[in-house]
Parts: C-alpha cells; sequence; structure tokens
C-alpha cells in the first residue's frame, strides 16, 4: 500500500468506512445505503450523491471493483487493497476504543 492511499483513508470517513464495511460481500449502492442504515440504527443514511462519489474515487484508487451488472444494478466487491485499508482502520478504531475504556476506567479508580 503506497503512502498516498493511506494519506487519503486513514482515518477513514464513516462513509468510506462503512462502503468497504458492506463490500467484504458483493453489493450494489442501494443495498450499501441500506445496511448502513440498518448496521448504525438510522444515525447514518449516506446520501446518493456522497455513495455514488466515493464508489467512484474507490474504484479509481483500487479499494473496490466492478463486479457485474444486475437489473440495472453496478454490483461491487473490495479488492485486497481495499481489505488491507479496512483493516488498518479497524486496528486504529480499537486502538481509540481501548484508549477511551483505560482513561474512563482510571477516571472511575479516581472518583473512588
Amino acid at each position: 500500500m503506497d503512502n498516498h492511499i493511506k494519506k487519503v483513508y486513514v482515518p477513514m470517513t464513516e462513509t468510506g468506512f462503512y462502503i468497504l464495511l458492506c463490500l467484504r460481500e458483493e453489493a450494489h449502492g442501494y443495498s450499501i445505503v441500506k445496511k448502513t442504515e440498518l448496521l448504525t440504527h438510522g444515525e447514518i443514511i449516506i446520501s446518493p450523491g456522497t455513495l455514488y462519489g466515493s464508489l467512484s474515487k474507490m474504484e479509481k484508487d483500487g479499494l473496490i471493483k466492478f463486479v457485474r451488472e444486475e437489473e440495472n444494478r453496478k454490483i461491487y466487491c473490495i479488492t485486497g487493497l481495499g481489505k488491507q485499508v479496512l483493516e488498518l482502520e479497524m486496528k486504529r478504531i480499537e486502538r481509540l476504543y481501548d484508549n477511551m475504556m483505560e482513561v474512563r476506567k482510571e477516571e472511575h479508580q479516581y472518583e473512588k
């Protein structure tokens, strides 16, 4: 993975994160929107403009690839590079979570 990809995608936007997360299985744009909405309990709703702009950029950068078209819907999936980027971001988020929990634990100990 080159530095350009790391610079552009890590840290990721929530939109980018959910697109790659959803594309671990082949999917079309509308199903990405619906799955993201379901996963986030409606807190993140990806607009069509944002989605298709992100899909186009990610495809150009090699993170996802077009697989086929079904009923006038483009089906995409994540590439090896996309999996690497997603894994980096997931590790970053896990580190943030672990750090947050450690600070909370320390604060709780001081309150006693």
